[in-house]
């Protein structure tokens, strides 16, 4: 191999690397393994010294490199590479821009490190980056009055977003899911905090409630703010007119829980003749259980074979198809926690009627005992099951055995109702199965709000900035569901569907054969002893993978080199699932 000049006319000589070698019949020839004439002629000669068997440099090798920064990089290539191949970008909007671009990174950064604006902007700046992020997506210096701005750019976009997402996630006569859940707010100038029922354990903080709506398979595909006190079910008409006035659907199946899809709400939908192909799925409250079993219509012995049965009550829910549902495990679990329930709440009534007796300082008065029961035992929901006597001076109780043996009948047993849904469309099975993917809302709920994005607390005061940082939240959401589903094989998501097999959904869900040796080896399965990872685990796992800049010392040379690190197994199979190759060149240096 060696270096040769080849004349070009009136042009600079062309240098190139070349190599000689004999063909099949002895003969010499030469080819071209390069064209280096761009290259600085001080570099040049070093390499013909190099290739002549000489040294081009008289400092050791360990000290020709500097290393001038090594940010974390394959997990940034990981999720910013999935965004841009699932086409998030262009949903948000189809032309490249400076706010397009700040959006993209508040939504990858809620996933790999959700945190404040302010530590967004130092996250992203060229002198304080803690990830290539910024690099990537070309922003260069980023203050955080900037973002503040590109989330009100968003906000403004939300009714397109939404309407692209629905046009790609639903269709006529396809099942939305619905539910609504709140978060606790830091401050007082918001108006959309106020004080209602609160789901954090936050008693005497205000919330915000916001409402998600998703595909059958639970991907988000619109989210809306609502003030804290607003009720669950006077949410609903919301919906209604999104699904309908946003979306442009004239049919669609709505799934919410019992506490969301109530009879009042249900009948304005049965009235309304502008939603006359709107069908739902929800499910009875347990008063409206009671009353179908004091009709006859539930029958033990119709589960003597089976855990599930459709029935009908046109008196009590007119067209509506109910499927009655009894689950063992569920049984068993309620009746042990009824149980305990009773003999706290017992207890309780114990110890308060002892301070009634007692000769130091009684506790005396009739409505003084009363509130001290309200406060120590109302909290667990028991004393309907008992029947109470307060005196001035007395606590008597007992328990109310006929009511509580009624209610432990019923215990196991739940109720599915369906409206404007034929057999023909879904069966019983199927009635049962998609009232239970509700949970996959739930599931968006839980990483929204905690294990993943951290919505909560909320400190924006502004209200356009609250439900711009939700919709933000929203749309990472919905970049890591797709995530998951393609790194299901390195995580410990089972990889079957619906998990193992079973005669109907009524039964406990369970992992697959596959899924329990997966959870239980720790590795992807008996063919590869790889390790499987939760997703943060395999987020930190991927941050490992760096990209470093390097500075050669040597007179002439390139002022960077960029170069990554070795990945490893784990890293190659998660890029490979994701189709996606790390680059070591910055995005913007391309």
């Amino acid at each position: 191999m060696y270096i040769e000049s080849v004349p070009n006319r009136n042009s600079p000589p062309a240098i190139l690397v070349r190599e000689s070698f004999r063909d099949e019949h002895g003969k010499v020839k030469k080819r071209t393994l390069a064209n280096i004439s761009d290259w600085d002629p001080v570099v040049i000669a070093g390499l013909k010294v190099l290739l002549k068997g000489g040294q081009a440099s008289t400092v050791p090798l360990a000290e020709q490199f500097e290393i001038q920064r090594s940010l974390p990089h394959g997990h940034v290539a990981a999720v910013l590479g999935t965004l841009f191949q699932t086409g998030l970008h262009t949903v948000i909007d189809r032309r490249d821009s400076r706010e397009r671009s700040l959006c993209l990174a508040l939504i990858v950064s809620r996933i790999l490190d959700p945190g404040s604006k302010l530590a967004l902007s130092r996250q992203l700046n060229p002198a304080t980056a803690t990830s290539t992020l910024g690099g990537e997506l070309g922003l260069g210096e980023v203050d955080e009055q900037e973002i503040y701005r590109a989330m009100r750019w968003l906000l403004d976009r939300q009714d397109a977003i939404e309407k692209r997402l629905a046009k790609a996630g639903l269709g006529e006569g396809s099942t939305v899911l619905y539910d609504l859940t709140s978060t606790y707010y830091e401050g007082s100038k918001c108006v959309l905090a106020a004080r209602g029922h609160n789901r954090d354990g936050k008693s005497g903080k205000r919330q915000i409630n916001f409402g998600l709506l998703t595909d059958s398979q639970g991907c988000p595909v619109a989210i809306e703010a609502f003030t804290g006190n607003t009720a669950d079910p006077a949410t609903v008409g919301h919906q209604l007119k999104t699904l309908r006035g946003k979306f442009g659907l004239e049919k669609v199946i709505l799934v919410g829980d019992r506490g969301m899809l109530t009879s009042a709400r249900i009948e304005a939908l049965r009235t309304d003749a502008t939603l006359d192909q709107f069908a739902w799925i929800s499910a009875l409250r347990s008063g409206q259980v009671r009353k179908i079993a004091a009709a006859g219509h539930l029958q033990a012995e119709l589960f003597d074979e089976t855990d599930l049965a459709e029935i009908t009550s046109e008196e009590d829910f007119p067209g509506e198809r109910l499927v009655v549902c009894r689950n063992p495990a569920l049984a068993t679990e309620r009746t042990r926690k009824r149980n305990e329930l009773l003999e706290v709440t017992e207890k309780n009534l114990t110890e308060i009627a002892a301070a009634c007796r007692r000769t130091r300082a009684p506790l005396k008065g009739q409505a003084n005992i009363a509130r001290r029961v309200e406060n120590a035992a109302a909290k667990y929901k028991m004393l309907k099951h008992f029947e109470l006597e307060i005196s001035e001076t007395t606590l008597m109780w007992k328990r109310r055995e006929t009511e509580i043996a009624e209610e432990a009948a019923l215990d196991g047993y739940y109720i599915v109702r369906a409206g404007r849904v034929s057999a023909e469309e879904m069966d019983a099975d199927g009635l049962v199965r998609t009232y239970k993917s509700l949970s996959g809302v739930e599931r968006a709920f839980r990483g929204i709000k905690t294990t993943s994005l951290h919505v909560r607390p909320i400190f924006h005061r502004e209200e356009d900035m609250v439900r711009a940082h939700l919709l933000v939240c929203m749309l990472a959401w919905r970049l890591r569901w797709q995530l998951e589903a393609r790194l299901k094989p390195v995580l410990f998501n089972d990889e079957e569907p619906g998990g193992a097999p079973r005669k109907s959904h009524v039964a406990k869900a369970r992992r697959s054969a596959s899924g329990s040796q997966k959870a239980a080896t720790r590795q992807m399965n008996s063919a590869s002893s790889l390790p499987v990872h939760s997703f943060a685990t395999l987020m930190s796992d991927l941050g490992t993978l760096t990209r470093n800049t390097l500075r050669p010392n040597i007179p002439g040379a390139p002022a960077n080199i960029y170069k990554l690190t070795e990945p490893t197994a784990n890293q190659t199979q998660a890029f490979e699932l994701l189709n996606i190759i790390p680059k070591a060149l910055p995005a913007c240096s391309q």
